[in-house]
């Protein structure tokens, strides 16, 4: 359903901003973080976001921008969510040493340098090296929830995003039973294999598939036993990474029970 590195050497055991019942705390912490000045001025070479989005598929790209949360590392290759005050940027495969994978802490400042790629809807920059730069920043979390079914939302791609007041619906396995959610897209993984999970949610009638990533996510985090836990008919708010396959599809970090 979705391409996946064949093995992980090291899963990110926790999620940027983890927490089943530390999502609020989690959010104002991020807030608060995201106050502190970015600058505007870019350095030589180096795209706004907006030249970014501009630019042809395959075309060389330069970006300065922000550490958010890595999502996996193998044989000198990692994945990281980023973002700056402008946009956000989805890093596949970019080369990085492990020494180096572990400073990437969320909030550290990096120059990019790869090429602008699309993978079923998800734009990425791919082929990529980096170097560190000094500053930090943690982006603050966007309600995007009124955008769901627009198309407005796929301005905000790979953002760290907030939806609120979704109803959980019921998902289809292989053997045509109803269920809260998948192991798999459908439903041929389980707990132990530390398969990602897929769950529907809707919002005015309409009905959106949303997944934890377990390369992002594993099994040990709060929000892999949040999905574990949901029920149709529950409401909830979630919040994660907008990330895209054939149209909405956001990595999940955060869910609550809606009050």
């Amino acid at each position: 359903m979705k391409k996946k590195l064949a093995i992980v050497l090291a899963l990110s055991l926790t999620c940027a901003f983890p927490g089943f019942a530390m999502a609020e705390e989690s959010t104002e912490a991020a807030t608060e973080a995201a106050e502190t000045e970015v600058p505007d001025v870019k350095g030589e070479g180096v795209m706004t976001y907006e030249e970014y989005m501009a630019a042809e598929l395959d075309a060389e790209v330069v970006v300065e921008t922000y550490v958010q949360a890595k999502q996996s590392w193998w044989e000198d290759k990692a994945t990281v969510y980023t973002q700056d005050k402008d946009g956000a940027y989805f890093l596949y495969d970019m080369a990085c040493s492990e020494e180096d994978y572990e400073k990437l802490v969320p909030g550290t400042k990096i120059k990019v340098t790869g090429f602008k790629s699309e993978w079923s809807g998800e734009v990425e920059i791919i082929d990529a090296t980096f170097e560190f730069e000094e500053g930090e920043y943690i982006a603050p979390v966007l309600d995007v929830t009124e955008l769901l079914g627009k198309d407005e939302l796929i301005d905000h791609q790979n953002a760290f995003v907030a939806f609120k007041g979704l109803t959980v619906e019921p998902s289809t396995d292989a053997d045509g039973n109803e269920t809260p959610f998948l192991y798999n897209w459908d439903g041929s993984g389980d707990r132990d294999s530390n398969s990602d999970l897929y769950f529907n949610v809707s919002l005015n009638g309409e009905t959106y598939t949303f997944t934890v990533e377990s390369y992002l996510c594993d099994n040990t985090t709060d929000v892999y036993a949040a999905v574990e836990a949901l029920q149709v008919g529950d409401v909830i708010d979630a919040e994660g990474f907008l990330y895209w396959y054939e149209g909405v599809n956001p990595h999940i970090t955060t869910i609550t029970k809606a009050e």
